[in-house]
């Protein structure tokens, strides 16, 4: 029977694997810890290993253990796949996989609630009412059709958060080297330069690689409208924090 190990398994995942497990002949067993260095010597006796983390898995000796162990397979339950060492990965016969997707809605339907939290004020309207302050002065907001939406990478989510922005009836710019014809009539692709500085809000849902780390810097921020909201919808470091 096929084995696999699946670490930094969180509780709501549960019911979903013992799902699978049930209408699969596969053995599947769990644990809490990240994989790395440290813990990688678990895997040994499996068939397969599968993960979810923030931490990073740069360190040769853990492929090469997992080549040791015969297993031929290393899958990320995420989509970001920078945590792992490509090439150390390949060099010892690894096939890495990811999750190309899982519910862009879910996330799109967030990245538009964080823009109305930020353009209604929302948390400074909370804060009021909890200390019985009901004024409106400076809770005075833009209407989304007035605005323009700049989104920074119209894949899945980026074309959902697309759409759905579009249905509101804002005026939605995209900078992306890929023009998807599904979204003709749905926006207007530019360049990244007019994309920040004519945009009320920027959004950002393009992979982390080397391109687009600290893609966000200090001078793309010097361009954005003094007014602009900021999402960041993918991974941390496309933004420069430190920039910002």
């Amino acid at each position: 029977m096929t084995k696999i190990l699946m670490y930094t398994v969180r509780p709501d995942e549960r019911a979903a694997i013992d799902a699978w497990v049930a209408a699969n002949d596969i053995q599947v067993d769990t644990n809490t810890v990240e994989f790395g260095p440290d813990t990688v010597d678990l895997a040994k006796g499996y068939d397969g290993v599968v993960i979810q983390q923030h931490g990073a898995i740069p360190d040769e000796m853990v492929y090469q253990k997992l080549k040791a162990f015969g297993i031929k397979q290393l899958t990320l339950r995420i989509t970001g796949y920078d945590i792992v060492n490509l090439d150390a990965a390949t060099a010892n016969g690894l096939v890495v996989t990811n999750v190309p997707a899982y519910s862009p809605r879910s996330v799109s339907e967030l990245v538009l609630a964080q823009v109305m939290r930020l353009i209604r004020h929302l948390g400074e309207a909370s804060a009021r009412e909890a200390k019985d302050d009901y004024s409106w002065a400076g809770l005075e907001a833009p209407e989304i059709h007035n605005l323009t939406v700049g989104i920074i990478g119209a894949g899945k989510i980026g074309s959902a958060v697309a759409r759905i922005f579009r249905a509101l009836g804002a005026t939605v710019i995209v900078s992306d080297p890929v023009k998807r014809p599904e979204l003709a009539d749905t926006v207007s692709y530019v360049d990244l330069n007019t994309l920040l500085t004519t945009s009320d809000v920027v959004t950002v849902h393009t992979p982390l690689d080397g391109v687009t780390t600290h893609l966000i810097d200090a001078d793309a921020l010097r361009k954005m409208k003094p007014t602009a909201y900021l999402i960041n919808a993918a991974r941390g470091p496309i933004v420069d924090t430190e920039a910002l």
